[in-house]
């Protein structure tokens, strides 16, 4: 017997599939990296670091960045 509760505003989740899925890891370690690598830029910037590990770091950062954006603007279509 269920019983239904009258203050509830709306329906019950459906029983389905709950899990992580891959785009969902994917995109925590895609800002994990990009977290990482400004943190990184900004280290080598006070550290007094040669021009390469910016260059490196900026790197890293955009090309995470824009993965994130493409991922997110195919998944609004």
């Amino acid at each position: 017997m269920t019983h239904t509760n009258p203050y509830r505003l709306t329906d019950p989740p459906a029983a389905g599939p709950s899990g992580v899925s891959r785009g969902d890891v994917l995109r925590s370690v895609l800002w994990a990296v990009v977290v990482v690598s400004t943190v990184a830029n900004m280290a080598a910037s006070y550290g007094g670091a040669r021009t390469w590990v910016h260059l490196l770091c900026g790197a890293v950062t955009v090309l995470c960045a824009g993965t994130l954006v493409v991922r997110n603007l195919r998944g609004h279509k």
